[in-house]
């Protein structure tokens, strides 16, 4: 014997499988339209690059003028980069390091300061015990008059008469120590005054306590203490030792 549902259990069922195809057709309708969506966009996408062919090439045979202010494309490639703009003059960002390895910065040449011979005479005398007594200084043999000049650059800082010396200049040498040029006959040069090395500060004389005209110098250190000028001068390129000549 058939089984009867009742009425309202029957309607339900119509109206699910109603729905359920509705939903069907809903998801059907939306696949279908993106799919013309991206064939549309691509078709679109062939036609710009199909018209943007035809544009350039007319331009570049002149069938046609570029817009105003547009120069002449002579060809056209679609989805190029464009290339990185630099400024005029500058180095592109990635060629820095290679032009830092090439800079090589100028060399500064040493020049050691000049230093001379105080006189043309003959060294007589050396620093030492003398006669029992301390000889603070080297002795150089030359006639009366004969000119002196500064050892190196410096300042003269005392002119005039000295005890012993009969009239001495002291001049303050480039490196602090101060030069003494002793028994002098005539002094050329002025307290205060800047004298460069083998400018003439005086002349050979025999004042003082003196056997003969010569020239007696003597290098003290800033703290007064008197040196051997023999080695001081040698490390300065002066062998005194050696007659110049």
């Amino acid at each position: 014997m058939p089984v009867t549902l009742p009425l309202s259990i029957r309607r339900g069922a119509i109206r699910f499988r109603r729905n359920r195809a509705a939903t069907r057709v809903a998801a059907v309708s939306a696949i279908v339209t993106a799919s013309i969506g991206i064939l549309a966009a691509a078709q679109q996408d062939l036609d710009n690059d199909a018209s943007a062919r035809l544009v350039a090439g007319k331009i570049a045979s002149g069938e046609i003028a570029p817009a105003q202010g547009q120069a002449r494309l002579a060809s056209f490639t679609p989805h190029e980069a464009p290339a990185p703009q630099t400024v005029p003059g500058t180095p592109a960002p990635w060629d820095l390091n290679h032009v830092a390895q090439e800079f090589v910065p100028p060399k500064t040449e040493f020049i050691p300061p000049k230093t001379v011979r105080p006189v043309a005479g003959v060294l007589t005398s050396t620093f030492g015990s003398r006669w029992g007594e301390m000889h603070a200084g080297l002795d150089f043999g030359d006639p009366l008059g004969a000119p002196i000049s500064a050892v190196t650059d410096g300042v003269v800082i005392e002119a005039g008469p000295a005890s012993g010396f009969g009239l001495w200049v002291r001049v303050q040498q480039d490196d602090g120590t101060v030069g003494v040029y002793g028994h002098v006959n005539e002094i050329l040069a002025a307290v205060g005054q800047p004298v460069r090395a083998g400018d003439v500060i005086a002349t050979v004389g025999n004042r003082g306590q003196s056997t003969g005209p010569h020239l007696h110098y003597e290098v003290h250190l800033p703290s007064g203490e008197k040196i051997d000028p023999l080695p001081w001068l040698a490390a300065r390129g002066i062998d005194v030792m050696q007659h110049p000549g």
